[in-house]
């Protein structure tokens, strides 16, 4: 009979060379805050939701999720 670990990430010693990753902190925005994305260009932040932002980039609005990868402060 063999024991099953439980599923779930590994687990790494204090000395171990494989260092846990870490995730990168979640920014924080304002309405007002001036932004760009990748995609649209450049916004301005007109309304913040729990897990969103919505994005005024002129031609456009546009709702952007959390985690904001493709949206950053200027």
């Amino acid at each position: 009979m063999t024991s099953r670990r439980p599923p779930g990430p590994p687990s790494y010693s204090a000395r171990s060379p494989f260092k846990q990753a870490v995730a990168p902190p979640v920014e924080i925005y304002a309405v007002g805050d001036r932004v760009t994305h990748d995609r649209f260009g450049l916004g301005r932040v007109i309304g913040i939701e729990p897990a969103a932002v919505l994005v005024d980039f002129g031609h456009e609005r546009a709702r952007v999720t959390s985690p904001f990868t493709r949206l950053s402060k200027l």
